[in-house]
């Protein structure tokens, strides 16, 4: 399959220490790993694709470790994750959905076998385009507190040619989270789902 051509990474950290709310004991921190890479099939029908899935696996691996070292350095700390792809106008929806093997089993591996799926979006768009990654708990993707999302996005990318590909990860709840629901204390672990 092609190589994986990098032009750029983008590494960032929101603290969020309320929302309008009490002033939280320990604020949430999101963090975003961002590579915007060439997109091999732009401009073109490629019918067999699957197989760059492989090839983007080094690169999903660096950044989950990029993200845990970002919020601290222990992969102990993560709650919640996501991830999402924005691919450049000469691409296709499809070359997005690329990222979701290696980048939901890059940070599954990387924070020691997470249960739960890796919730995920994707678009086509240009320069600029922003993106809401959806955030779900590590091991039960039930747990309400943690439904979240992070914006994400890079000033000058995707070019036409590219495709935005991040990951996104989570130290705990929405800050004022109190909707109900299954509780993280009350996670059984056995599916991913509570």
């Amino acid at each position: 399959m092609p190589e994986v051509v990098v032009r750029k990474k983008v590494t960032c950290v929101e603290e969020i220490f309320h929302e309008g709310g009490p002033v939280a004991e320990n604020p949430l921190r999101r963090a975003a790993a961002i590579a915007v890479i060439r997109n091999p099939f732009a401009e073109k029908y490629v019918q067999s694709i699957e197989g760059f899935m492989d090839d983007l696996k080094p690169l999903g691996l660096e950044m989950a470790r990029a993200l845990v070292a970002a919020l601290g350095g222990d992969a102990k700390v993560v709650e919640g994750y996501g991830k999402g792809a924005i691919v450049g106008a000469a691409g296709e929806i499809e070359h997005g959905a690329l990222w979701h093997v290696p980048g939901g089993y890059a940070m599954r591996e990387v924070l020691g076998g997470a249960k739960a799926i890796v919730a995920s979006t994707k678009k086509v768009g240009g320069p600029g385009t922003r993106l809401d990654v959806p955030i779900t708990h590590i091991n039960a993707s039930y747990v309400r507190s943690h439904f979240d999302a992070m914006e994400v996005g890079v000033n000058d990318a995707p070019r036409a040619d590219e495709i935005l590909l991040a990951l996104v990860m989570t130290t705990g709840a929405r800050v004022h989270a109190r909707v109900g629901g299954l509780k993280v204390s009350e996670i059984k672990g056995e599916d991913g789902l509570r």
